[in-house]
């Protein structure tokens, strides 16, 4: 019984040695870009909070993105983007960076020079912009009063773009 117990534990050791000699080095061009728009906003502010609905999905982010490895998180400096993107930061435990939304087209130029995971909260007005810039359509308008959950997956290798567009929380 003992044999076996050692031979069994030998035999998983040697697959987890033999699997991570062989997994490839991590890409030296490549960065996968996730934009949302900030979580729910209390109504009728000049910078509104999140509400606690915004509070929760800024959460289900977190949880949506928890086996991204995420390395990097900007944000606009408005309260309510802030407030989408910290969770994210102190999950991975990172700084929040900010960036200007009146300078898409520098800040997308300055993103395709960085790799690694990359988190980036934005506003109805500049998220599908900002992936535009990045190389992918971005679908309809984001619909100003209700849509809080899209997600837009945006993967470079190179010069090559991919992207997609999914949905995270309630």
């Amino acid at each position: 019984m003992l044999k076996r117990s050692f031979m069994s534990a030998f035999i998983a050791a040697l697959l987890c040695a033999l699997l991570t000699a062989c997994a490839p080095a991590a890409p030296k061009d490549e960065a996968i870009y996730y934009l949302v728009r900030h979580a729910e906003k209390v109504s009728g502010e000049r910078d509104p909070s999140l509400t606690q609905a915004g509070e929760a999905r800024a959460l289900a982010l977190v949880v949506r993105l928890a086996q991204a490895n995420i390395n990097q998180v900007y944000s606009t400096d408005y309260k309510r983007t802030r407030e989408t993107a910290a969770p994210m930061a102190h999950a991975f435990g990172l700084e929040v960076s900010l960036y200007d939304p009146r300078d898409m087209a520098g800040f997308a130029e300055q993103l395709k020079t960085q790799n690694g995971n990359i988190v980036i909260v934005g506003h109805s007005n500049t998220t599908p912009g900002l992936a535009a810039l990045l190389g992918i359509d971005p679908g309809e308008p984001i619909v100003e009063v209700s849509e809080y959950d899209r997600l837009y997956v945006i993967k470079r290798v190179g010069e090559n773009v991919t992207g997609m567009q999914v949905h995270y929380g309630e």
